[in-house]
């Protein structure tokens, strides 16, 4: 599995930063290799991605969703991927958005990918790019502030 971390600031209220995250079919707009997400219902998405010529398709289904807080998903059919966000508020109008995204690399150029921490560097650059959009708007373009609670773990919690 490869994971990657990171985080950025952002100018703009933690409502809006958070609003703006879950229209998850704009994620094309800031998140390079995302061909396209549809969501199909409250806490279910279809993603393309296609990532230095290798073209994937996998469904999601958000896990956990708490508005101003975080959203975690992970994939449910195709490839293997995860992520959680998390929303933290700086100040009144700065937001810390911190993101990791768990999957499992296939085929020789996603894993030399992993391996040189390509990945790392392209997330790093689509958080810059969702920063410019949120920043740049100045209003996120729709919200989605449903709840969704993590099921129990083995331990009941």
């Amino acid at each position: 599995m490869a994971t990657v971390t990171s985080t950025i600031d952002v100018d703009a209220p933690i409502s809006t930063v958070y609003n703006q995250w879950t229209q998850f079919e704009t994620f094309p707009q800031f998140m390079s290799g995302v061909e396209s997400i549809v969501q199909t219902s409250d806490t279910a998405t279809a993603w393309k991605v296609s990532i230095a010529g290798v073209e994937r398709e996998f469904d999601a289904e958000i896990v956990e969703q708490h508005p101003d807080e975080r959203v975690a998903w992970k994939s449910t059919e195709g490839e293997e991927h995860s992520g959680v966000v998390t929303f933290h508020r700086l100040d009144d109008n700065t937001t810390r958005v911190a993101l990791q995204l768990t999957w499992t690399p296939t085929g020789i150029v996603e894993k030399v990918g992993a391996l040189l921490q390509v990945d790392d560097i392209q997330i790093d650059r689509d958080l810059k790019k969702f920063k410019e959009l949120v920043e740049s708007n100045g209003f996120e373009t729709g919200a989605w502030r449903g709840e969704v609670d993590r099921a129990p773990d083995s331990t009941g919690r």
